[in-house]
């Protein structure tokens, strides 16, 4: 490229993708187009992103991702593709199965034989290699055809070698050894890994498509017009009502309302609003109308953000599930080699033909990845089958790869430590005064308000909302409520609605602030004559979990939006001692990046759609089920109840499973490097290759059941 040269980015979903060796095919190709500077390709999103120069166009990098035999498409297209390779994947496993379950009676069981049993097994898998088994021939013949070899190709040449070797051997002599129950097996157990594969990889859009669904389809402009927010410009002024979301960043230019800002700050109680203030998209105003400028659109606003801050750390982790695939170009070509050179050995040093290709075929079978292809998917299976059984939703078996050094245990505040609702702690004044309040805090949807009410009912007050003049309520926004009680006046709200203060209520308003806490004001004319204070109180389990880890040696850190005084008061009641405070979104991943750049391995817990980008970006990001679909599905592991002692249970289950799925893959290839060289020999038999098989196959499926005997802390 010429210095200087105009630099283009383009970013393209690709299609058809199964394995880490299938971007990087792609990957290469993308990189040796003339006039592209950069390609990275993606597996986790099947993203593409390539950086060339203005001669080269869209439709050339199309054509060249198509010339490999995979397919461009929108991100709604990968969905549905995705979940129809899902389906397919699925309906071609129950197919394979039915038939190859009775050839394997037949072939194994010398009661249930009869004459011309090989006659009816041969009839019942060879539709199994030719059309289910037909996904891995293609795909083999495609990597053929680019000069690549993947587990597909050996999966394809040990299921038609047992094929042909059998279907010769039959047309031979009726009574002979076949090994077509050994295709139907490979076929059918490699299925059965992929399916589990594909099924578990289609969830790791999920948290992108939600936080896509949180942003406002349509935003009203002040001339009463209703456009897409996706042609809203800069400058242009939209209307926010009650109850409705900010359609994008920008600045209130009239009204005033309390919005709710948790989805970005994670703090529980809503910020008071007016002209000149800044709001975010997607937030919620709870009160009052706005009028806004829209000042960030398109990919500049902080919902954009957020969503491509989850999108890299999701595409950015390591993958236990492609070693497989990462070590086929080399495993792969040897394993052919020696089955080549076991042929000519054979021949060369005065073996037969029947010596020779048996020995050959021998190779093939032995070392066809039916336990390679389990290992994972299958220790996944059994592992996150038991945790949903413990309340822990563990999403797939490659976000467990650190979770063996976990040693920092990260909490958000709001919602995960805390009931995420506000409650009332105490307030002080005349009792007839408290119960008014509460009758006119009953007429407001607030949330304070809502937690005075409940608090107020909860010591015994009865709260009649009849009880006040509806002709007398009235809202001042950003300051309060006031109202008449059965004629008696109240006033209720920030300190600013009154002149003075009592000084015994303004001191314990004062502590009460000092320890993190909201204080509403109450009286009947101008004076403040009762302190309510309100607050987010953590969860009886907080403590507990916090003790816990703290016992089995981590270190616990409090990471959230809320002020530092809220936040430390927070800590110190549930024993966490190193706290962030004030933290956004983007600051939160960058926080958690940091503690892992200091050699800590980091698990992140938390609810809230802010928490979403530390979530993915964290070694190991657990969920709460209590909490929002985003942060569920930006997550590695949720826990279903909200109670955080399953964290310590989440943390060992990970752990188990992890463990499981390294000895399943430890197996596998130990399996092969022992086996291949007696199958070579001759030792091994494609008949006894084929039992070895199976015994590998049973080994990684008992391990693997193993896991079922996980018995959680709680």
């Amino acid at each position: 490229m010429a210095a200087g040269a105009l630099r283009t980015r383009s970013e393209l979903t690709v299609g058809g993708m199964t394995c880490a060796g299938c971007a990087s095919r792609v990957q290469t190709a993308l990189a040796d187009m003339t006039g592209v500077s950069d390609a990275r390709v993606n597996f986790a999103t099947a993203r593409a992103t390539v950086i060339h120069d203005g001669e080269v166009g869209d439709a050339s990098l199309v054509a060249a991702i198509e010339a490999l035999g995979y397919t461009v498409e929108t991100d709604g297209d990968r969905d549905r593709s995705e979940q129809t390779r899902a389906a397919g994947l699925r309906t071609r496993f129950l197919v394979s199965t039915a038939l190859t379950v009775p050839a394997m009676v037949l072939s194994m069981v010398p009661g249930v034989q009869f004459a011309g049993w090989r006659w009816l097994v041969a009839a019942l898998v060879t539709p199994v290699v030719f059309w289910p088994g037909m996904v891995f021939h293609q795909k083999a013949w495609v990597g053929l055809r680019h000069r690549t070899l993947t587990m597909d190709t050996l999966v394809s040449l040990g299921t038609l070698a047992a094929w042909t070797w059998s279907s010769v051997a039959l047309l031979r002599d009726a009574g002979g050894h076949v090994y077509f129950e050994t295709a139907g097996m490979i076929v059918t157990l490699i299925l059965l890994g992929r399916w589990i594969e594909t099924s578990a990889r289609r969830r790791s859009g999920a948290a992108i498509r939600a936080l896509v669904e949180l942003g406002v389809p349509e935003a009203e402009l002040v001339d009463g017009r209703w456009v897409a927010t996706a042609d809203l410009q800069v400058g242009d002024h939209f209307v926010v009502r009650p109850g409705g979301k900010i359609a994008c960043d920008g600045q209130v230019v009239d009204g005033r309302a309390a919005v709710d800002f948790s989805m970005v700050t994670g703090e529980s109680v809503p910020v008071d609003v007016g002209p000149g203030d800044e709001v975010i998209g997607a937030t919620v105003c709870t009160d009052g109308t706005l009028t806004v400028e829209a000042t960030q659109v398109g990919s500049q606003t902080a919902l954009a953000q957020i969503i491509a801050l989850v999108e890299a750390a999701q595409g950015g982790r390591a993958e236990i599930q492609r070693l497989a695939d990462r070590i086929a170009s080399v495993f792969v070509p040897i394993v052919i080699l020696v089955s080549l050179a076991t042929l000519a050995s054979w021949l060369l040093f005065g073996g037969s033909t029947s010596e020779a290709v048996t020995a050959a075929v021998a190779v093939l079978i032995i070392s066809c990845p039916c336990a390679l292809g389990l290992a994972t998917p299958l220790g996944v299976l059994v592992g996150t089958g038991r945790g949903a059984e413990l309340g822990i939703i563990i999403k797939g078996g490659e976000v467990l790869e650190d979770t063996r050094r976990v040693e920092t245990v990260v909490f958000d505040k709001t919602g995960t430590l805390t009931t995420g609702v506000m409650t009332l702690i105490d307030q002080f004044g005349d009792r007839q005064l408290l119960a008014d309040v509460a009758v006119v805090e009953a007429r407001s949807e607030h949330p304070i308000a809502r937690g005075i009410v409940e608090g107020m009912r909860s010591l015994g007050v009865v709260v009649d909302a009849s009880q006040i003049d509806p002709e007398s309520f009235r809202a001042i926004a950003g300051e309060g409520v006031v109202g008449t009680v059965e004629h008696r006046p109240v006033r209720v709200g920030r300190r600013a609605l009154f002149a003075t203060v009592e000084p015994d209520l303004e001191a314990r308003a004062t502590e009460a602030m000092r320890q993190g806490r909201t204080v509403v004001y109450a009286g009947r004319t101008d004076t403040v004559e009762a302190v309510l204070v309100v607050g987010d109180q953590p969860k009886p389990s907080s403590a507990a979990a916090v003790a816990a880890l703290t016992d089995a040696g981590m270190a616990t850190v409090l990471l959230t939006g809320d002020t530092r005084a809220t936040a430390e008061a927070v800590a110190a009641a549930v024993g966490i001692s190193e706290v962030f405070a004030e933290v956004l979104p983007d600051e939160k991943a960058a926080v958690i990046q940091r503690l892992r750049d200091q050699g800590r391995r980091v698990a992140m817990v938390g609810d809230g759609i802010n928490d979403a980008p530390a979530l993915a970006t964290a070694d190991l990001g657990i969920a709460l089920g209590t909490g929002t679909d985003v942060a569920m599905e930006a997550s590695d592991l949720t826990i279903v109840s909200g109670d955080l002692r399953g964290v310590v249970d989440a943390i060992a289950l990970s752990r188990r499973t992890l463990s499981t799925i390294k000895g399943n893959l430890f197996w596998a290839f130990t399996y092969n490097a022992a086996a291949i060289p007696l199958a070579a020999v001759g030792v091994l038999n494609p008949m006894i290759a084929s039992a070895a098989m199976g015994c590998s196959s049973i080994f990684v499926v008992s391990n693997s059941l193993r896991l079922r005997r996980f018995a959680g802390s709680r």
